[in-house]
């Protein structure tokens, strides 16, 4: 490809272009490659004097006659190229020099060392590794290195965007920056089983151009080695230990013999390693096999791995030339082992080896269901569902209904239409659809029940909950203790939750030696309305850190959102933008539409306490465009939250009663709403300050009667808060020295201002003013630090108001960058563009934007080139 890009580059400017190419088949044929050569300008050939034309002519097969001496037919070559130069530059360039025939390349090599008085130019290319005769002919030589991955996974994602992320990942590692291989791997796999699963196991399918490469260098090698070369292609382990059997070592490192001198692999017999020089070497080397061959060699492999029962299944599995319910058993088995192992990767490709062994659609469609829930609850191919789940009812049309194919399903119509209401009925209707529908032990059915749950949640709709309780009730023993955890603290923890906090903390003291990400996010998902999102923090980053590859998709992002929801209510603002960011990138890459809008509602709420109305005006519009339609309680809800607190922070609280009773009317917290937990303050002073006092007064007592002090210290310290608002009597301010005598009431700074605000200034108003001053001077310094400018304003207002002079909010100095915000700003003053910062990262270059675009402002610049500049005049962290 770049001697091409220099041919036409050459030719547009002017240079007359000769093209060869050696190849396998002209090798032997003497000056085949001065003839590739030469033959455009054959036409010169009469100007040259009567010997050389000639001498010339009989070396390319033009004349008969006897042989001139090879001397004299490279003088005759340099003749007439420098003939050819005299009406303009000439350029040669030849491919695959070592291919070229030896008496061509005698005479072009001779021809190149005497072109430096002469208009001609010589470019040539060989592959690393392969000998030629124009080895030491003493020319220049430069080695083209393969492309980084940065430059390699620009040009994938270039010319195949569509490519998932796992795929594309395999077809970086095994191109190793070869741009070939980058441009045509990705055709070979289009049509072959491992596009399907973008998991693919084994070697990747070769191109024909890609075989004429690699395949060329496997050929020539003897049979014996090639037949070993098989066995470690298709072992996939590189231990050599297999493939000695039970022959011992000499004789096998020996055949390996021919294979190391063409620099096709390298054996370390020491360490009992082999290893491939190129990953797609062994493409053609089992291209360049029969299936005959092929499986013969796997059955051989099966014999030799008792001790590897992974490995075993699958060589039996490829050996197999039919249905076999034993070996389509053991390899679910062994799906099953890698699934607790945190590798639903490898359980997708196994579990569908496994289908394909199947003799029983009965059996073929469970384990094809079972393939596509990992794909939708797991790994994020949600793409690849459709097809799936029409090979489930292809397979077994009488119970396409399963569990597993009716919680992908449920993923499929939650992230693609939003249709909860057939969501619900599909798990539902497979639930029902069970033998015995109590069974705790059924791993099956108690993966589709914490779906059910969270379609109910999501719901946000008490119709949603009967059928749902009824289905986890029923459970013989019992429920499984995370499940019934959560549906008490999901469904209505206002009634429900008390009974199940002592175990929701003890399941929270077990994350530390918690493996299962989706045990993780459930746990911290059953506490976030509880506010014990602290106790999960390790573990959810550990989820975040450990699944960005690809292996637990879902489960990343609903960290990510968790960990942004706890970053919320700890007031650690900028981690809240870089977690929404990352989860909202990963929900557009996979299309989770669903997952997304906790994502949407935390950055909303950012947006709402710092006045950014644009921001929440636009995120609102859209929670509510998709939610209304679907009947979707929760996002609507979250809606309504975000637009109640835009309100509160611009002064607006008639608009603020009306949206905060949107999600529980005043004066009850109504049934399966847990959000009205978190709204018990904005609803109770926004109806105090809005003129509804009754109204007021009836919310703070729903909550106080509730229990929610009991719940946990922030729900407390909001509950007293709210009772406070609520008395209007404006002496009664005991309830505002409880909510500030919270324990650890500092781990809420965003709440605390907001109650240290309203409690200055009812002190205010009751001529207070030196105790006054202390809890404003306390909120503003808050609200200042979060960048809660409209909330800000108002502190600082009250303030003046109580005579003390106070520096104007606007003027204020924008918060300190972040770490990762300093790290993202270093980068791109150093020149790295948004996309290879991403890389550096692990942020999606759209992520990478949005810090930029917050970074300027706080550095008072405008664009990237003041970023050195703003950066270098930075105090020292």
């Amino acid at each position: 490809m770049l001697l091409d890009a220099a041919a036409s580059y050459a030719d547009s400017v002017g240079t007359r272009v000769l093209h060869a190419a050696g190849t396998q088949f002209e090798a032997t044929v003497s000056f085949a490659g001065l003839h590739q050569v030469l033959h455009p300008i054959l036409d010169l050939l009469p100007a040259l004097p009567g010997a050389s034309r000639r001498a010339l002519g009989i070396g390319l097969g033009l004349y008969e006659g006897q042989s001139a001496a090879q001397l004299m037919i490279a003088n005759a070559a340099l003749a007439l190229l420098e003939h050819a130069a005299r009406t303009g530059p000439v350029l040669i360039v030849v491919d695959d020099l070592p291919w070229l025939d030896r008496a061509s390349t005698a005479v072009l090599a001779f021809v190149a060392r005497r072109l430096s008085t002469v208009r001609v130019g010589f470019l040539g290319a060989s592959r690393l590794g392969e000998a030629g005769y124009f080895d030491g002919v003493g020319l220049p030589e430069r080695e083209l290195l393969p492309l980084d991955a940065a430059a390699s996974d620009t040009l994938l994602r270039e010319r195949y965007p569509a490519l998932n992320i796992r795929m594309r990942q395999r077809l970086l590692d095994e191109a190793r920056g070869n741009p070939l291989a980058l441009l045509e791997l990705p055709l070979a796999v289009a049509d072959s089983p491992a596009g399907a699963t973008g998991a693919p196991r084994g070697v990747l399918p070769l191109t024909r151009r890609l075989q004429s490469v690699f395949a060329g260098r496997v050929e020539p090698l003897p049979p014996a080695t090639r037949d070993l070369l098989l066995l470690a292609v298709l072992d996939g382990t590189d231990d050599l230990s297999a493939l000695r059997g039970d022959e011992g070592g000499a004789d096998t490192l020996k055949a390996f013999g021919p294979a190391e001198r063409a620099r096709l692999v390298r054996v370390d017999a020491g360490g009992g390693r082999l290893e491939f020089r190129h990953p797609l070497i062994r493409s053609a080397i089992v291209e360049l096999s029969t299936s005959e061959e092929r499986r013969a060699a796997h059955r051989l492999l099966a014999t030799r791995r008792p001790d590897r029962p992974e490995l075993r299944a699958w060589h039996l599995a490829e050996a197999a030339e039919g249905p076999d319910e034993e070996v389509a058993a053991l390899m679910q088995s062994v799906a099953h082992a890698n699934l607790r192992r945190g590798d639903a990767v490898g359980a997708i490709s196994e579990l569908l080896r496994a289908a394909d062994l199947s003799p029983n659609g009965t059996d073929r469609g469970s384990r094809i269901a079972e393939a596509a829930y990992l794909g939708a609850t797991v790994t994020g191919d949600l793409a690849a569902l459709p097809g799936l789940l029409d090979a489930v009812r292809r397979a077994d049309p009488d119970r396409a209904g399963s569990l597993a194919g009716a919680v992908a399903g449920s993923y499929y119509l939650l992230n693609g239409d939003g249709d909860v209401d057939s969501a619900h009925r599909l798990l539902i209707g497979a639930v029902d659809s069970l033998a015995d529908p109590t069974d705790a032990h059924h791993k099956a059915l108690i993966e589709a029940l914490y779906s059910l749950l969270m379609v109910a949640f999501f719901s946000g709709r008490p119709d949603m909950w009967p059928a749902t309780d009824a289905a986890i009730d029923r459970l013989v023993p019992w429920p499984p203790e995370l499940l019934r955890i959560s549906s008490r603290t999901l469904a209505d923890p206002a009634r429900r939750a008390a009974s199940a906090l002592a175990d929701l903390d003890a399941a929270i003291e077990r994350l530390s030696d918690e493996n299962s990400p989706a045990r993780i996010v459930r746990t911290a998902t059953a506490g976030a309305y509880l506010d014990r999102l602290d106790g999960c923090r390790a573990a959810l980053h550990r989820v975040v850190s450990q699944g960005r590859d690809g292996s637990a998709t879902t489960s990343v992002i609903e960290a990510l959102f968790l960990l942004a929801n706890e970053g919320y209510l700890a007031g650690r603002w900028h981690e809240v933008e870089a977690w929404c960011d990352e989860g909202l990138a990963l929900c557009d890459k996979y299309s989770y539409r669903l997952l997304a809008w906790p994502g949407i509602y935390l950055r909303a709420m950012l947006a709402a306490a710092r006045g950014d109305e644009a921001v929440v005006r636009a995120d609102t519009e859209a929670m509510l465009r998709w939610a209304v339609p679907r009947r979707v309680g929760l996002v609507r809800g979250y809606a309504a939250h975000v637009q109640a607190l835009a309100a509160h922070a611009r002064g607006d609280f008639d608009t603020a009663y009306r949206q905060a009773s949107l999600v529980s009317p005043p004066g009850e917290l109504s049934a399966y709403t847990p959000h009205a937990l978190w709204l018990v303050l904005d609803l109770t002073e926004a109806a105090a300050r809005s003129g509804h006092q009754a109204e007021a007064a009836a919310h703070a007592r729903a909550a106080r009667d509730a229990g929610l002090a009991q719940l946990s210290p922030r729900l407390a310290m909001l509950v007293s808060a709210a009772t406070a608002l609520a008395d209007p009597d404006p002496g009664a301010n005991e309830p505002f020295v409880a909510a500030l005598e919270v324990p650890e009431a500092d781990r809420w700074p965003f709440d605390l201002a907001r109650i240290q605000l309203a409690y200055g200034e009812r002190l205010r108003r009751t001529k207070a003013t030196i105790e006054a001053r202390m809890h404003l001077t306390a909120a503003l310094e808050i609200f200042q630090r979060l960048s809660a400018h409209p909330w800000a304003t108002r502190a600082g207002t009250e303030l003046r108001a109580t005579g003390l002079a106070v520096t104007r909010t606007r003027d204020i100095a924008p918060e300190a960058l972040t770490p990762q915000q300093r790290e993202i700003a270093s980068l791109a003053a150093a020149g790295l563009s948004n996309k290879q910062i991403g890389e550096r990262l692990f942020l999606s270059p759209r992520t990478v934007s949005t810090h930029l675009y917050r970074i300027f402002p706080k550095l008072g610049i405008t664009s990237r080139a003041a970023l050195r500049d703003a950066l270098e005049q930075l105090p020292e962290e």
